[in-house]
C-alpha cells in the first residue's frame, strides 16, 4: 500500500484499515488465481466521504461465468470483513464494497471506460507480474498518443477521447 495512507486523517485511516484487511482476505480467498486487486474511485483519489463505497477491480483467473456466480464466490470475503465494517459504521464510516470482476482475457479483450480513470488514479493492492500496471501504462500511452484528455466539468470530469482516427487504436492491448 502507498506510504502515508494512514497519516491523512481519521476517515482515510479507516479506509486504510479496511484496505489492509481486504487485501489479505482477497489474497487468501483467491490464492494463486488472483492476478490483480485494485481500488479506484474516490477511495483511490483519497477523497472519500463517510458513505463512499470502495470500488474494487479483481482480476482473477479463472472466474465462473456470469456476474451472479462471481459475486457469490466473493461473498466469503465480505463476510470476513463484516466485523470491521460494523466497527467502522459505529465510527461514522458507513461503507460497502463494490467489486468488479474480470479475467485477464476480459481485461485485454474488452477494456472499457472503467479503466480510463484508473490510468490517472488507482491503488493497486496486488498485481502478479505487473499485469494491471502494464495494462494501464499501455492504455495511458495510447490515450496520450491519440490526444485523449480528462476535461473538468462541473466539479467532475469527462474524457475527451479525440477523433476516432487519431487514437492509434489498432485493437491490440498487448
Amino acid at each position: 500500500m502507498e506510504q502515508g495512507w494512514h497519516g491523512q486523517g481519521r476517515l482515510l485511516a479507516a479506509f486504510g484499515r479496511l484496505l489492509d484487511l481486504l487485501a489479505k482476505r482477497v489474497e487468501a480467498h483467491y490464492g494463486p488465481r488472483l492476478v490483480s486487486l485494485a481500488v479506484f474511485g474516490s477511495v483511490a483519489r483519497r477523497t472519500p466521504g463517510p458513505t463512499s463505497d470502495v470500488d474494487l477491480l479483481l482480476v482473477v483467473d479463472p472466474l465462473p461465468p456470469g456476474r451472479t456466480a462471481r459475486v457469490e464466490e466473493f461473498a466469503p470475503v465480505e463476510t470476513g470483513l463484516a466485523d470491521l465494517l460494523g466497527e467502522l459504521k459505529t465510527m461514522g464510516v458507513d461503507t460497502r464494497l463494490s467489486p468488479v470482476f474480470r479475467t485477464p482475457a476480459e481485461v485485454r479483450r474488452y477494456g472499457g471506460p472503467l479503466f480510463l480513470d484508473m490510468t490517472e488514479e488507482v491503488v493497486i493492492l496486488h498485481d502478479r507480474e505487473g499485469f494491471l500496471r502494464g495494462y494501464l501504462d499501455r492504455l495511458k500511452r495510447r490515450l496520450q498518443a491519440g490526444g485523449a484528455r480528462r476535461v473538468p466539468y462541473r466539479g467532475a470530469w469527462y474524457w475527451d477521447l479525440g477523433s476516432p482516427g487519431s487514437r492509434g487504436d489498432d485493437g491490440d492491448d498487448g
